[in-house]
């Protein structure tokens, strides 16, 4: 198995915690997506991955390269450990959580939309980080809602097992405070992302964990 992705990219994070939960092994394979112009736009990754995104998962002659796609391959290919739980009810809530995060609150952030907003719009950092800072707090005011009125919230997102939905979680809670977002407004999500970061395959998968990291 081969990912390639960025140390930072909370695509490529979600999918690392992924291959962790389940005790997969795999090569890592970096992609700077700043360094020599972005080097997700080289040529050689272009053909990998059309779409110039990161992550990439490679697992023998199969090739995925959408963070939600890989992780339900990885359910199905390696049913050993689950990510999702057992019941109907229970994956499509994990799912929707997860696609939450991953669809809604995740690519208005992502950072060909800040190269964007700067390069092309010509706004400022301060107008940028703003942005930023406005569409997790739009996220987050909705999430803490849908986690802290439901009982099927437990130690994690859904129930006591770590799930898709808190491998996506646990990364944008990182943005957020990487662009000091006041997460006081949101204990549950704080409490969940706590409970997360002190399992070993939460740590390890951490972007300053990581051989890529800056």
């Amino acid at each position: 198995m081969k990912l390639y992705g960025y140390f930072r990219s909370s695509a490529a994070y979600r999918v690392r915690i992924a291959l962790n939960v389940k005790q997969l092994g795999y090569e890592s394979v970096p992609v700077h997506l700043i360094r020599d112009g972005g080097q997700q736009l080289a040529q050689t990754y272009r053909e990998l991955n059309p779409t110039t995104l990161v992550p990439t998962f490679i697992d023998q002659n199969v090739s995925i390269g959408q963070s939600i796609a890989i992780m339900e391959y990885l359910e199905e290919a390696y049913p050993q450990v689950p990510i999702l739980p057992a019941t109907q009810a229970g994956r499509a809530r994990v799912r929707s959580l997860a696609q939450f995060i991953a669809c809604d609150i995740h690519p208005l952030n992502n950072l060909r939309v800040l190269k964007y907003l700067k390069r092309e719009l010509g706004v400022s950092e301060e107008v940028k980080n703003e942005w930023y800072l406005h569409w997790i707090r739009q996220g987050f005011d909705s999430l803490e809602k849908m986690l802290a009125s439901s009982t099927d919230t437990g130690v994690y997102c859904h129930g006591d097992t770590p799930t898709m939905a808190d491998f996506c979680l646990v990364p944008q809670v990182a943005n957020a405070r990487r662009f000091n977002l006041d997460l006081n407004p949101y204990p549950t999500i704080v409490r969940i992302d706590a409970a997360c970061n002190k399992e070993e395959a939460f740590i390890n998968a951490a972007p300053d964990n990581q051989s890529d990291a800056e």
